[in-house]
Parts: structure tokens; C-alpha cells; sequence
């Protein structure tokens, strides 16, 4: 996994923490779910980066 792999993929988990926490403080759920499917979503690049 290079190092511009490990950038990319900390961005997309930044990026769903900021929606669900940004979510959780309005009280839009709909946008606090995006954000945890956008975790799930960067936690699975990883994974996959590491099984090749």
C-alpha cells in the first residue's frame, strides 16, 4: 500500500467522521448515516488494499 493510498483512504475516513458528526450535531440523521457509511466504506479500501 503505497503512501498516497494511506492519504487517500484518511481523507474518505475524515470526510465521514466530519458528515456524521456534522450530522449528529443538527440532528439530521439522514446525513449521520451517510457519514457511517462512508466509514464502512473507507475501512473497507483498507482491507482490500491490504489482501493484494
Amino acid at each position: 500500500m503505497s503512501g498516497l493510498d494511506k492519504a487517500k483512504n484518511k481523507a474518505d475516513e475524515l470526510a465521514g467522521r466530519a458528515k456524521e458528526k456534522s450530522g449528529e450535531i443538527t440532528g439530521n440523521k439522514t446525513k449521520q448515516n451517510e457519514g457511517k457509511a462512508d466509514l464502512k466504506g473507507a475501512a473497507e479500501k483498507v482491507k482490500d488494499a491490504f489482501r493484494k
